[in-house]
């Protein structure tokens, strides 16, 4: 499943087809040979990888492994990225674990091989592998460097299915456009389209379809309408690279704000609370005023010494201060737990030169960035209640006065009894290492009563049963709208393979 563009379906389609093929009793495991995403997770074995396929193997009803995404590109810099490769940050005593574009360009012929090796072994295990590309599959200055797009479906021979996405427009030039950018063995290898995200009355694009059809000589397998909250997590922060603007005023309700840092990770955390009936929950870029907010969280961070200057250099800080000294409730994970504290070091120049910077001063805590990386699934008790979530860090953290916040009481399968986090102010400032806090119902529940939203409902079915429900209802949504029996055709035509 390849792309016209970032952001135009990829993820979801891939998601669907792995719930509809296990619907269907067909053993399937999604593989994407390189993601690029601060949106990761932790796999059983406690290694690392994208969200996106944590999603998709979810969807598949098969544990998440790292060979489903064997190399995995967490940007540190708008030029560098921390190279993670089947589970493990890359880092040794003669290799750093950020790279330049360049420097990891020189070293795509040995990645290429640790990802062919990686699906070979998928496709030894399960009948059905879904790979999914990278972007767009026809930036023509990058062709000769990829690894993840045509060169990846050439060495599966696999039959490809190009998506666009019609509510940016252009859907036309998008999918033919794409076609002509491509030599004509990879335009060959094109089965056909799916045209995502489609606003209106189907079948007013009924001609729109049989023109694409007879320019391109491909089939358009299905048209997919446009779907709000299906509760499938997004692939990475793109999503969020304009936040929403609501308008809050102190007649809205509740409502709670995200600081958009620049070097934001795991965002999907929030989505829970974004599905909270009777909550507003928006992510902010712009420094504001914040006394109008139940609560405000900082996110984890992929590079938590840059994005502490840039809360500095903005005026963020300042308002942060201002806001929890008259009172407001504020919450760090990860790295937004880090800035939370006194002072981050980082003596070995982890996140670029060594030093240490000044942090919000909000917890008695104080951060050291070092090596090894931590990468845990974890579970954890807040005040009696039991919660399952995941650790991705490279610091550790001294609280020097004051409370913990939660006990850890299990690390990938090992019984611990462990502090994790602070808290001060009798809770109005917190700060853990756990994401997926909000996976939790009950973790849940204790926090919105400790930000005074004790009226709010929490459901449930939050969290993994959420998530789960959800992919069946994508599944539905995708077989109403795609031509799934000339899918299964295209492949047995291609590879044979026949379920």
């Amino acid at each position: 499943v390849l792309g016209t563009g970032s952001d135009v379906g990829k993820s979801i389609v891939v998601t669907a087809l792995c719930r509809i093929f296990s619907n269907h009793g067909i053993r399937v495991a999604p593989y994407k040979a390189q993601h690029m995403s601060n949106n990761s997770g932790v796999t059983p074995e406690g290694l690392e990888m994208g969200r996106a396929q944590i999603v998709q193997a979810e969807a598949s009803r098969t544990p998440p492994h790292v060979d489903m995404n064997p190399i995995l590109l967490k940007p540190t810099s708008d030029i560098g990225s921390q190279v993670v490769v089947l589970g493990e940050a890359v880092a040794n005593r003669t290799a750093r674990a950020n790279r330049t574009a360049r420097e990891y360009h020189q070293q795509k012929e040995a990645l290429f091989s640790t990802a062919c090796l990686a699906l070979d072994r998928l496709r030894k295990s399960y009948d059905l592998v879904i790979l999914e590309g990278a972007g767009s599959c026809a930036e023509v200055n990058l062709m000769s460097h990829d690894i993840v797009n045509f060169r990846m479906a050439e060495y599966a021979r696999a039959p490809v299915i190009l998506v666009g996405d019609i509510h940016r427009g252009g859907i036309f030039g998008q999918l033919i456009g794409t076609l002509a950018c491509l030599p004509q063995e990879c335009q060959d290898r094109i089965a056909g389209f799916i045209i995502n995200r489609f606003r209106g009355d189907i079948s007013l694009f009924q001609d729109g379809t049989q023109w694409i059809e007879f320019r391109s000589g491909k089939t358009v397998f299905g048209v997919l309408p446009w779907v709000d909250n299906l509760a499938v997590e997004a692939e990475d922060s793109v999503v969020i690279e304009n936040p929403r603007k609501p308008a809050l005023d102190k007649d809205s309700g509740p409502a709670i704000a995200i600081i958009r840092i620049p070097h934001i990770s795991n965002f999907t955390d929030f989505d829970p609370l974004t599905r909270i009936f009777g909550i507003s929950v928006s992510f902010h870029e712009q420094p504001r005023e914040l006394s109008r907010f139940n609560a405000v969280i900082l996110p984890g961070s992929k590079n938590t010494c840059f994005d502490l200057k840039w809360l500095h250099r903005t005026g963020w800080s300042a308002m942060l201060k201002t806001y929890a000294a008259n009172g407001g409730h504020v919450l760090g994970i990860c790295g937004g737990y880090q800035m939370l504290g006194t002072r981050v070091y980082d003596p070995d120049g982890l996140e670029g030169h060594p030093g240490s910077t000044d942090g919000l001063n909000l917890l008695p805590v104080e951060t050291v960035l070092k090596a090894p990386k931590t990468t845990t699934l974890s579970t954890f008790e807040w005040k009696g209640f039991v919660g399952k979530g995941y650790e991705i860090h490279m610091g550790q953290t001294l609280l020097f006065q004051g409370n913990s916040l939660l006990t850890i009481t299990e690390r990938n399968g090992q019984t611990c009894n462990e502090a994790d986090g602070a808290q001060a102010g009798d809770f109005s400032v917190m700060g853990t290492y756990i994401h997926g806090l909000f996976d939790s119902p009950g973790i849940t529940r204790l926090w919105l009563d400790q930000i005074g939203l004790c009226h709010v409902p929490v459901s449930l079915d939050q969290g993994p049963v959420e998530r789960d429900q959800a992919y069946d209802r994508l599944a539905e949504h995708f077989e109403s709208h795609v031509n799934i029996k000339a899918i299964l055709s295209t492949l047995k035509a291609a590879t044979g393979w026949d379920q």
